[in-house]
This record gives C-alpha cells, structure tokens and sequence, in this order.
C-alpha cells in the first residue's frame, strides 16, 4: 500500500469513527424564571454542543475540502450533525427569548446566541458559496452578503463573551477554553 492509499484509510476510519454528539441544548421551559445557576449550565451546555458539534463536522468539512466524496452513512452522519447544530441554536435562541433570565444574563446571553447562530451560518453560507463557485471563482455579491455578517462574528464580540464567562465562571470548552475541572 503507497502512501495515498494508506491516507485514505485513514481518512475513511476517521470519519466512520466519528462520533456524533448526543447532547444539544433543549429545554421545554416557557415563560418561566430561570435562577442564575439554571442559566449558567444552560450556557455552559448551549456552548460545549456547539464546540463538540463543530469539532465533529470539522473532519468531514476537511475531507470534502480535499475533493473526497462521502459515502451514503458519512453524507448522513454529516447531515445529521448539521442539523442538530441548527436545532442547538434554536432551541437555546427560543429559551433565552422565552424565559425571563437572571440579572445581567440577558444581554450576553443573546450575545453568545447570536455569535454562535451567525458563525455557524457563516460557515454553511461559505461552504455552500465555495461549493456552487464556477471555475474557483466567487461573486462579488456573494462574498458581500458573507462579508456583511461578520461584525457579528469577530474577536472582539468573542472577547466580551470570553470575560462574561469568566465573570460569571461559567467553564466551557467553546473558543478553545479549556475546562476547569
């Protein structure tokens, strides 16, 4: 077996080994009063789904960036995991807009919200953009409406978000943050 070969086993092990993550945020709450220790594991679990969910669809995104084709359970499993990051935005979207939250969570709470819904909408656009891209080329109007979300998702918003956590010691593995056991 040649190196080629051999890097494509691995690559095919890797993605059949994947393991998709069984926890999203959810909560049937409505119009409820959430207590400031309900509200930080909400965070916290909101947060950490989103990174392992992210983490997950990351090695299927390299493989299908280096023109690989995924089989029938791959595509599915890519799928699914793309759609349980969709619902973990949702559902955690719908809560924080639903519930009334402690003092001094709401804001940040539909700051974190709000940058992890449009990453993850960044990251779909683009893919679906470089993807539909006749001849390697994108459209100015393409990247523009990429471009325009953005100010939404860049260092300075994780930067507040990263002292709220910190401020409130909420430990999570999102933004490479290591958890503090």
């Amino acid at each position: 077996m040649d190196a080629q070969e051999e890097s494509a086993t691995e690559e095919e092990i890797s993605l059949k080994d994947i393991k998709i993550p069984s926890t999203i945020f959810t909560s049937e709450k409505n119009n409820s009063v959430i207590d400031e220790e309900e509200m930080k594991q909400s965070n916290k679990i909101y947060l950490d789904s989103d990174e392992e969910l992210n983490n997950a669809l990351e090695s299927f995104e390299e493989f299908i960036w280096d023109d690989q084709t995924l089989n029938k359970s791959e595509l599915e499993k890519f799928k699914k995991i793309n759609k349980l990051i969709k619902e973990n935005d949702e559902n955690f979207s719908r809560y924080i807009s639903n519930n009334t939250l402690p003092k001094g969570y709401q804001e940040e709470s539909e700051r974190i919200s709000r940058y992890i819904t449009t990453s993850n909408e960044y990251i779909r656009e683009l893919s679906e953009v470089l993807d539909n891209a006749s001849e390697g080329k994108i459209s100015e109007k393409d990247i523009g409406s990429i471009i325009n979300k953005t100010p939404k998702v860049s260092g300075r918003e994780q930067k507040k978000i990263e002292d709220f956590l910190d401020e409130k010691n909420i430990d999570t593995k999102a933004f490479g943050r290591d958890v503090k056991k």
